[in-house]
């Protein structure tokens, strides 16, 4: 059986999100100010509690953390929202604040995704290690030549944040591939929010800063 993947990289990827979080100015927040960094520091518990991720860790823990990642990503959709209300208002004037804010908005989804990739593909961690859940959600470069890779090799969180960066700055897969229909609906939902955030939020703010 091979070793279960080490949980630190997906908890400091929550850890960033947190601190980009926080550098949102108060009206791009989503309910009180402290409310979705809570959200995201609680997935840290299980996260933190144990080195590894196993197939018999609890379901039901590995499920509030993924409402807990849901409600997060919902949450940076609505300062997506906010932001683009923002930017309608021909009131507004701080270009250089809202060129940050939507680099932070942006930053924060390509890595909330990258934890959903990481989450989700073939049934989470655990069972990648343990072969276990066969039904592939994501297809790498390595699956389809396994003489590019070391012997044994699987996915691990950095490659899935890689994933979201790629999908996130093309707006389409880019060497990783889709496969099941939730993981389709993940790389639609992360190109759509980068796409009204690089094309809609940044240039709008690039033309008030003329």
């Amino acid at each position: 059986m091979q070793r279960s993947e080490p949980r630190w990289p997906a908890a400091l990827a929550l850890l960033g999100c947190l601190g980009l979080y926080l550098l949102l100015p108060h009206r791009l927040e989503v309910g009180p100010r402290f409310l979705v960094p809570a959200l995201l520091g609680l997935p840290l518990v299980p996260l933190l509690a144990v080195r590894h991720h196993h197939p018999n860790d609890n379901p039901l823990v590995r499920r509030l953390a993924l409402a807990l990642l849901a409600l997060v990503t919902t949450a940076n959709m609505v300062s997506v929202a906010l932001l683009v209300q923002r930017l309608l208002d021909s009131h507004v004037s701080q270009g250089r604040s809202l060129i940050y804010s939507a680099a932070s908005i942006w930053a924060t989804n390509v890595i909330l995704y990258g934890v959903w990739f990481w989450e989700i593909d073939r049934g989470g961690p655990g069972h990648r290690a343990t072969a276990t859940h066969t039904a592939f959600d994501i297809q790498f470069p390595q699956m389809e030549n396994p003489s590019l890779a070391p012997d044994g090799w699987r996915p691990q969180f950095l490659d899935y944040l890689y994933t979201s960066f790629a999908n996130g700055t093309s707006f389409a897969p880019a060497d990783a591939m889709p496969l099941s229909a939730r993981a389709k609906c993940l790389f639609a939902s992360e190109s759509i929010v980068s796409l009204v955030t690089i094309s809609v939020v940044a240039a709008r703010a690039v033309n008030i800063l003329r």
